[in-house]
């Protein structure tokens, strides 16, 4: 063996430098959670303890018919399909025409993913998008859609408007509904407007659907429905999760659907690039997408929750827009969020400041309801007994 001296050049000298002073991180946005370490902090003294609304985390058990499907399908020594198992594609599909109107979908245009926010993090850069691409991602948004773009080396436009996102046709444009933070439903001829005018300048609709089934003052439409789309899915993907659906966020478990030419090329890359979904997690999306029982009963807690927090929140002078959808009250009393923030902390409660997703949302801040029954019953309590 030929000894190499440690003075000699190498390949890898140099790299730990350059990935500090300006690699793929610099391309991303600030992680914004790291601001709320203080508010944290002044919440957490509480006598009562910190009631904490920041994050949309499931707290209730995972139904047990899917904790048995995991556990059941635990032996298993060989590798996944990246496809997912046709048992699993098969109740995708049947999912969406039982539950939503979605009919028609070939099983092999459905495609199991590690979490939807590994895929829509990962699609940018999974799709081939680079530098001469530009995304639009709505004003008010989830941080992983720019997240996504910015790690592809993509140009992003914000904007809720697609005629004003500039002279060129961008390359995608990014629908969620309902909305994550603002709970906004959109009805189904603003979709199919969106998807009218991408197809015609060949622009790629990504739709975030994970909220889908909690509507509450207005019905969600997913982007796949003939009224929103007609009888094609060309030019079409959507993200569906059963991380709130089924109280399975450890699980991981989401898929994606929509144009099979689209899903093709996504699950040929993703084979390269071994991206697989665990075989027990699919026996357990598999058997939590077959069963709506346990979804009607998690909306009921759901909307207990909403209501009770809702009715404090406006008695303590708040003002609740959108919040037709999703699991989150967008509020305010229109002043600087980074206030309200500081005083619903001083109550011992921690909410998420409107401006982490966006500069639209400065005087609002989210409140999450997916704490338990005697969290949320001690957040009212605070919001409504006179200090």
């Amino acid at each position: 063996m030929t000894s190499v001296s440690s003075d000699a050049p190498s390949a890898r000298q140099g790299w730990p430098a350059r990935v500090a002073s300006g690699g793929v991180s610099a391309r991303l946005p600030d992680f914004p959670w790291d601001t709320l370490i203080s508010s944290r902090q002044v919440a957490g003294g509480h006598p009562d303890g910190l009631v904490d609304l920041s994050m949309g985390t499931p707290v209730d058990p995972t139904p047990p018919d899917v904790q048995a499907a995991l556990a059941g399908a635990a032996d298993a020594p060989g590798y996944p399909k990246t496809a997912g198992t046709p048992e699993l594609r098969s109740a995708a599909a049947l999912w969406l025409a039982r539950r939503f109107g979605v009919m028609g979908v070939d099983p092999d245009a459905v495609l199991p993913v590690i979490g939807s926010k590994e895929l829509i993090a990962l699609l940018p850069t999974l799709l081939g998008f680079d530098a001469s691409d530009t995304i639009v991602i709505p004003r008010l948004a989830y941080q992983t859609y720019e997240v996504g773009a910015r790690l592809a080396g993509c140009q992003v436009s914000v904007s809720d408007s697609v005629v004003a996102s500039g002279p060129t046709a961008p390359t995608a444009i990014w629908l969620n509904s309902p909305s994550n933070p603002t709970g906004q439903v959109l009805p189904a001829a603003h979709l199919r407007k969106v998807v009218e005018w991408a197809r015609e300048r060949g622009t790629l609709v990504l739709s975030d659907e994970c909220y889908l089934e909690y509507g509450w003052d207005a019905m969600p439409t997913s982007v796949l429905h003939p009224r929103v789309c007609g009888e094609s899915y060309d030019g079409i993907l959507a993200v569906q999760s059963l991380s709130k659906r089924s109280t399975m966020a450890g699980y991981r478990a989401a898929f994606v659907v929509g144009d099979p030419a689209l899903v093709t090329e996504l699950l040929a890359v993703r084979q390269g690039l071994g991206l697989m979904v665990p075989r027990p997690v699919q026996e357990a999306m598999r058997t939590a997408l077959g069963d709506d029982a346990h979804v009607a009963d998690q909306r009921l807690r759901y909307g207990r929750r909403r209501e009770r927090l809702r009715r404090a929140l406006e008695e303590s002078g708040f003002r609740i827009d959108h919040s037709e959808g999703s699991l989150y009250l967008w509020a305010t009393r229109d002043e600087p969020c980074w206030s309200d923030v500081e005083w619903f902390a001083r109550m011992g409660i921690l909410v998420a400041p409107g401006d982490f997703y966006g500069a639209a949302g400065h005087s609002h801040v989210r409140l999450a309801f997916t704490a338990t029954d005697e969290r949320i019953a001690a957040a009212a309590a605070r919001l409504t007994t006179p200090t």
